[in-house]
């Protein structure tokens, strides 16, 4: 059959940013061809022994309850499952000096869905066909958020400002000059670590776009899916930030739950309400079974725990292995500039004025058995054409010391080669920023 398809399903039915590139990627490994490849694409978190242990003692404690049946021969609340919804509460009321209840939670299907209900929700045309629009305060920035909402017009980033804070180092900052949050903003959603830079917003700085969007009564969503207090993938001192108008959106993916798909949200009452009967119209409610296990973890401060000793090192110690490798062979001379190293599992390499586009260095690096991933799928809602957005990659921190070694290693034979021609014209080579 070849059914004829509405104007959201043409647009539903076709792979956004990363998705698209990983059938390229995943059918490179399948083919081989002989050649051995080391992935640095994986967006799957490592499987580390204590964790999984963890997930399997909570499974074990299920297993051997009463609410077992409970659990998962019942459907239940649309908010979710209550002992989890609880755990929750408790803890981050305990944790940061809240007074939150149960009308300021809801339990999702992973925060993909809760950006998907959000985008739709408070993005998108009016009754009376005003256009409200879904502003990245700073992008690039998670490449899911160019697939959520039915109204591609509405998604709109802001280029940041560069700044380099050491040799072959920089960080993006939100540009204040450029960044309009007006009565037309439906609501406003950033990642804090973010994915796929590392780089973790200051307090100033989520307390300034808070305020912007609180004097338009705009809410602000920050995806906290690699923040504190689970899984604590900050390698830099932050907490979340709080507020009337700010919803948190966690989820317990890396730490440990990918497959379950849990996600929660913490914010305001009414902002609560509107995705919960969301959520009730789309899916009735999340899967029951993640929550029952992780309400255990989080009751007892397991899994907080087990993020600061275990999940937060492993990746911290994977970026220096990365940092270090890149000092002791990407050639000098090349303006290669990595993010700083703030959080998140990933690390964002940038190549000032990179002689060819990033998907070109993505195949070239192929060719030394190196699958990265091309930048540009990270820039969703940049209207203009930007030279910087074909400039980058990422790179995976889910590696082996080996692997990660061995590809910076061939990262920087490549980068060499590309850039030889450049480096031995009389054209000077240096950063030249916006341009």
């Amino acid at each position: 059959m070849n059914p004829a398809l509405t104007q959201f399903g043409d647009q539903m039915s076709h792979l956004t940013g990363v998705r698209a590139i990983m059938k390229d990627i995943i059918e490179t490994l399948r083919a081989g061809n002989g050649q051995t490849f080391i992935n640095l694409s994986a967006g799957n978190p490592v499987i580390l022994p204590e964790v999984e242990q963890l997930w399997r003692d909570c499974t074990a404690q299920l297993l051997a309850s009463s609410d077992y049946g409970e659990v998962v021969c019942r459907y239940g609340s649309s908010q979710g499952y209550e002992p989890f919804v609880e755990a929750v509460l408790g803890d981050y009321n305990q944790r940061y000096g809240l007074s939150m209840t149960e009308r300021n939670v809801l339990i999702t299907p992973g925060s993909q869905a809760l950006y998907f209900f959000a985008a739709n929700a408070f993005g998108g045309y009016t009754r009376d066909g005003v256009l409200k629009d879904i502003v990245l305060p700073l992008s690039p920035d998670y490449t899911g958020y160019g697939g959520v909402s039915l109204v591609q017009e509405a998604l709109r980033a802001y280029k940041p400002t560069l700044d380099i804070v050491e040799p072959h180092r920089f960080k993006y900052r939100p540009d204040f000059d450029q960044l309009e949050i007006t009565d037309h903003t439906g609501f406003v959603l950033f990642s804090r670590p973010c994915n796929p830079t590392g780089n973790v917003l200051t307090d100033e700085e989520v307390n300034r776009i808070a305020a912007l969007a609180a004097a338009h009564n705009v809410p602000v969503f920050v995806d906290s899916a690699y923040a504190p207090p689970y899984p604590a993938l900050n390698f830099t001192d932050m907490a979340p930030v709080f507020g009337d108008n700010m919803v948190h959106c966690v989820s317990l993916s890396k730490a440990g739950l990918p497959g379950e798909r849990i996600g929660i949200a913490l914010g305001d009452e009414a902002i609560i309400q509107v995705l919960q009967s969301f959520q009730t119209n789309f899916c009735i409610h999340s899967s029951r079974y993640g929550q029952a296990i992780a309400a255990q973890a989080i009751a007892s401060g397991a899994l907080a725990e087990i993020s600061e000793r275990v999940i937060r090192p492993h990746y911290a110690h994977k970026f220096t292995v990365l940092e270090e490798n890149l000092d002791a062979y990407m050639p000098k001379e090349v303006p290669w500039f990595l993010h700083r190293g703030e959080g998140a599992i990933f690390a964002w390499l940038w190549f000032d004025q990179l002689p060819i586009s990033d998907w070109e260095l993505y195949q070239a690096l192929k060719q030394y058995g190196v699958i990265t991933v091309p930048g540009s799928p990270f820039f969703p809602g940049i209207k203009e054409d930007w030279p910087h957005t074909h400039q980058c990659i990422r790179i995976s921190l889910t590696a082996t010391d080996d692997e990660i070694a061995t590809g910076m290693r061939h990262l920087a034979t490549v980068v060499n080669q590309v850039y030889q021609p450049v480096l031995q014209s009389s054209a000077p080579v240096a950063a030249s920023l916006l341009s």
